[in-house]
């Protein structure tokens, strides 16, 4: 998601606040009239979690759009970096169409913006749905409850006409929020994510699966490229691949299980030596997330390897040491990805310069990274859901 510079240090706090906790659907009595609502989608089987074989890609004849020519089947849809912490797109709902500014989110498999009838008065300033100002809006008689690491939401479920750009699905299932907490400052008025649809917490088809299934898209595609410091820019991309936005090759990883964008990392190693991921492990690969996260004593090694000393919840450096600090290796399925330290640090308001690598609160039974907008920045990235596999490249 994408948030203000007050809440976007909490946004990436707060990315805790991610999707992993749904506290469950609850009947609406209390609050508003006859408005639908939710219910949970049953996780679909996954595949193996055997690795894939070395001839991953020979073993699946599938023809990826990698052109940049104008008549290409590729929408490219313009995103907004806010200082280098959140990025944001519009979309339209209804008819006529009502704009939106949400969150691109890859971990994440739900759209939702905040109701005409949500009670939150810091929602003040978010655009808000008039669902009876819409011919095509229709009531789905269903509620939701999501609670996240810090905050919670509960509204109800509608179908309507979506516009990403030139990308229009029809009959769209998407949420509506009655009732918000810790989402005052946020810089965007939703969400629209982009996993797999056994994340959903709503239920229904996931707005990209919809693109595919209704010939929006030619390719089950879509990629990210996220521009740095400046606040246009950035893209994202849908139905194939824009070459323009990186060099060199495509480098491409099997995900782990066709879920969720998570995949076998190898090591994560400084100055050439280990220092967390000694015995492999995973990453999941978040757009919706600001730094890079991992396990509390891991990334209390790494920041104390880097010297930066602690000042509330992050970790500053003076800025006149960064150029000398070293770059951080991540290593993923056999290829090194060099962060170097003008990527994973980040000037506050305030001039001062922190550690984009935090620890996340969230408590996995593997040793999980979280790779957002930190690593993301610095390599171009495709997710082929024709596949099941990520694509990394250096950005331009």
């Amino acid at each position: 998601m994408l948030r203000t510079q007050t809440s976007l240090s909490t946004w990436s706090q707060e990315r805790s606040m991610k999707w992993l906790v749904l506290l469950g659907l609850v009947a609406f009595s209390e609050c508003i009239v006859k408005i639908p609502l939710t219910r949970v989608q049953i996780m679909r089987k996954t595949r193996s979690e055997k690795k894939m074989p070395n001839n991953f890609l020979k073993e699946h004849a599938y023809s990826l759009y990698l052109t940049s020519s104008p008549g290409s089947n590729i929408t490219t849809h313009p995103l907004r970096n806010i200082q280098d912490m959140v990025y944001v797109g519009n979309i339209t709902i209804g008819t006529p169409p009502q704009e939106f500014q949400v969150a691109f989110d890859t971990v994440s498999a739900d759209l939702w913006v905040p109701s005409i009838f949500c009670i939150s008065p810091t929602l003040a300033s978010h655009v808000m749905f008039h669902h009876l100002r819409s011919s095509t809006f229709r009531l789905i008689t269903k509620t939701f409850n999501i609670a996240y690491g810090s905050g919670r939401m509960r509204g109800f479920l509608g179908r309507d006409t979506v516009r990403i750009g030139d990308l229009v699905s029809i009959d769209q299932q998407f949420g509506l929020s009655l009732e918000q907490t810790e989402f005052e400052e946020l810089p965007f008025d939703g969400v629209l994510g982009l996993s797999y649809p056994n994340m959903s917490f709503l239920g229904g088809i996931p707005i990209f699966d919809n693109l595919k299934n209704q010939g929006a898209i030619s390719e089950p595609v879509f990629a990210f490229y996220l521009s740095k410091s400046k606040p246009e820019e950035s893209v994202v991309m849908f139905g194939g691949v824009d070459k323009s936005y990186y060099q060199g090759t495509l480098n491409w990883v099997p995900l782990i299980q066709a879920r969720t964008w998570r995949v076998h990392m190898d090591r994560i190693s400084m100055n050439r030596e280990t220092i967390a991921c000694f015995s492999g492990c995973e990453a999941l690969m978040d757009t919706g997330a600001s730094l890079i996260q991992g396990p509390r004593s891991l990334v209390n090694n790494t920041l104390r390897l880097i010297g930066a000393t602690p000042r509330g919840s992050k970790h500053y450096i003076s800025c006149s040491a960064v150029n000398t600090l070293p770059s951080i290796d991540f290593t993923i399925n056999g290829i090194n990805y060099p962060l170097p330290a003008q990527t994973y640090t980040i000037k506050d308001s305030s001039g001062d310069c922190y550690i984009g690598i935090r620890e996340n609160p969230a408590s996995e039974s593997t040793e999980t990274w979280t790779l957002g907008d930190v690593f993301l920045r610095q390599y171009f990235s495709v997710y082929d859901r024709g596949n099941d596999r990520i694509g990394l490249a250096q950005a331009v």
